[in-house]
C-alpha cells in the first residue's frame, strides 16, 4: 500500500487501517513508524508494546528506541521511536508519526475513554494512523472527518471445529480462560497429559511473560494457556484457539463475551497465509451457531458510541477536580465513561479528613490525582488498594516529600513469599506490580532504580 504522509494542501494525513485479525495492520504500522524520523505507537497491552519494541531495536538499535509502559521504562536519552501502552504515550512530545492500535477499544467500558482521547487528540506532525476492527469505522468517520480509510482483508481462513477434550487438542493450540486459577489448572492438566504448556496472563511480571512467550515460540512446549490478553495482536504461532470459557468478570460484572470479542481472540489462530481453527473445550460444549457464523465471516455490529472522559481537568481544588471529571461529553456519539478505578479511589480518599486537609492548592491536588492513578492490578477495587494509596499520598505530602525507604522496604518484603494457593499468589503478584509502577516515579523515591529492579 503506497501512502503519502500529507494531503494535497500540506496537512498531516490521518489514516484508519481497519480489518479482522491477521491482516497485517500492526506490521504495516510498524513499517510506517520506522520509515519516519520520529514516532510513537500506543498498544493495548504491555506485552505487545514489548514485542514491537524488540522489533524496532533490531532495526534501529537500542539507543534510538524507547519502551514506556506502567511497569517497564527504557528511555535512552536520544530515543526517536517510542513503543508504549496507550495509557503511557507521551502525547505532548512532537513526533512525525503517531499510531494507536486496536482503536475499537474506544468502546471498552473500562479503558475506552483513554483510546477515545487518543482518537480525538493524538496526532503526528506528518502522519497519524489508527489500526483496528472494521466496527470502528462509523464513529471514526463522525469524530475524525478528515480520516481516510484503508481496509485490510484477512490473509487466511478462520473456521470453527467444535468442542474437543483437552487431551485431544492439537499441538500449537492456545487455550483461553478468564481467571488465573483456571489458567493454572488447565496448564497443570496439559503438563500431566501432554508434557508442557506456557502460561500468559496479565498478572505475570513483564520478564516472566516474555520468557513464557519465548518458550512457546521456540517450540519447547506445544501448548499455550492464556487469558484474553493474547487476543490483542500478539504474534504467536497458533494453529487452533480453544475457549475453556466464554464468560468473564470485566472488573464489575460477570458477562458473556460478544461475538466481536470472541473473534478477536479466535483470530489469533492462523498466521499470515496459514489457515486457523477455533473451538471450545468439551466442558463448555459448542458455541452458538449464529456466533460461529459471524466469527467465520467477520460480520459484527458496528460501534454506535464510544466512551469518553474529560481530559481538561481543573486542579485548583479537590472539588474542582471531581467536578471536571464528571463533565458530560458535548459531541454526538460519545458517552460519559463509568467511573474508572482512579475516580473511585479519589472519591474514597476525599472522605478522609486528613487527605482533604493535605490536598490544598494546585500542586497538592495534582499529586493526589497522580497517586489515584496507580493501577489496581488485582482488579478488585478493594478497600486495601485505596488505603495503600492514601498511605502513599500521606508520605509524599510529609516534610520529606518522598516515600520512606524503610516503609517501602517493609511493603515489598511483605510480598516476597511463595506460600499460599493460586489466588493468594496472584494477588501478591498484583501487589508487586503496584510497587513496580510506583518505582517508575523517580521523584517519589530516593533510589528508584533499586526498587525497579527489586520489584
Amino acid at each position: 500500500m503506497d501512502l503519502h504522509t500529507s494531503t494535497g494542501d500540506g496537512r498531516a494525513r490521518v489514516i484508519a487501517v481497519l480489518g479482522p485479525t491477521n491482516t497485517g495492520k500492526t506490521h504495516f504500522a510498524m513499517e510506517r513508524l520506522l520509515g519516519h524520523e520520529t514516532g510513537m505507537i500506543g498498544f493495548p497491552l504491555r506485552l505487545l508494546a514489548r514485542e514491537n519494541y524488540d522489533r524496532a531495536v533490531r532495526v534501529k538499535g537500542p539507543r534510538q528506541v524507547a519502551l514506556i509502559t506502567g511497569e517497564e521504562k527504557i528511555l535512552p536519552p536520544d530515543a526517536r521511536y517510542f513503543l508504549c501502552t496507550v495509557e503511557s504515550m507521551p502525547v505532548a512530545r512532537r513526533v512525525a508519526f503517531v499510531g494507536v492500535d486496536e482503536i475499537q477499544m474506544c468502546a471498552d467500558p473500562d479503558r475506552g475513554h483513554l483510546f477515545t482521547d487518543r482518537l480525538l487528540h493524538a496526532r503526528g506532525a506528518r502522519e497519524t494512523m489508527f489500526m483496528g476492527a472494521e466496527t470502528a469505522r462509523g464513529p471514526i468517520r463522525r469524530l475524525v472527518p478528515e480520516a481516510e480509510f484503508k481496509s485490510r482483508p484477512r490473509f487466511s481462513t478462520l473456521s470453527y471445529s467444535g468442542p474437543r477434550k483437552v487431551s485431544r487438542l492439537p499441538p500449537r493450540t492456545a487455550i483461553v480462560a478468564f481467571t488465573a486459577a483456571d489458567v493454572y489448572t488447565l496448564a497443570e492438566l496439559i503438563r500431566r497429559q501432554r508434557g508442557g504448556a506456557a502460561v500468559v496472563l496479565g498478572a505475570l511480571s513483564p520478564r516472566t511473560r516474555n520468557a513464557q512467550v519465548a518458550m512457546y515460540q521456540a517450540g519447547e512446549v506445544d501448548y499455550l494457556v492464556a487469558t484474553d490478553a493474547i487476543g490483542m495482536g500478539l504474534n504467536m504461532d497458533v494453529d487452533h484457539v480453544a475457549f475453556a470459557a466464554t464468560r468473564k468478570f470485566d472488573g464489575r460484572y460477570l458477562r458473556s463475551l460478544t461475538a466481536a470479542e470472541l473473534a478477536q481472540i479466535a483470530g489469533r489462530a492462523g498466521r499470515h497465509m496459514n489457515d486457523g481453527t477455533f473451538g471450545t473445550t468439551a466442558d463448555i460444549g459448542p458455541l452458538d451457531a449464529e456466533i460461529t457464523e459471524r466469527i467465520e465471516n467477520h460480520r459484527f455490529d458496528p460501534l454506535r458510541t464510544l466512551f469518553w472522559r474529560n481530559d481538561d481537568l481543573r486542579f485548583v481544588s479537590l472539588a474542582a477536580l471531581r467536578s471536571s471529571l464528571a463533565r458530560p461529553p458535548e459531541q454526538t456519539g460519545l458517552v460519559r465513561a463509568r467511573e474508572a478505578d482512579d475516580e473511585l479511589v479519589l472519591a474514597a480518599l476525599a472522605r478522609e479528613a486528613d487527605i482533604v486537609e493535605r490536598a490544598q492548592g494546585t500542586e497538592a491536588v495534582r499529586l493526589l490525582w497522580a497517586v489515584c492513578q496507580i493501577p489496581d492490578f488485582g482488579k478488585v477495587m478493594s478497600e486495601g488498594h485505596a488505603r495503600l494509596l492514601g498511605q502513599i499520598y500521606r508520605h509524599l505530602t510529609d516534610d520529606a516529600g518522598r516515600l520512606s525507604t524503610d516503609w517501602v522496604a517493609g511493603q515489598v518484603a511483605r510480598l516476597d513469599r511463595t506460600d499460599g494457593d493460586i489466588e493468594t499468589l496472584v494477588q501478591r503478584i498484583a501487589n508487586i506490580r503496584t510497587w513496580t509502577y510506583v518505582s517508575h516515579h523517580a521523584d517519589w523515591l530516593d533510589d528508584a532504580g533499586h526498587w525497579q529492579e527489586r520489584t
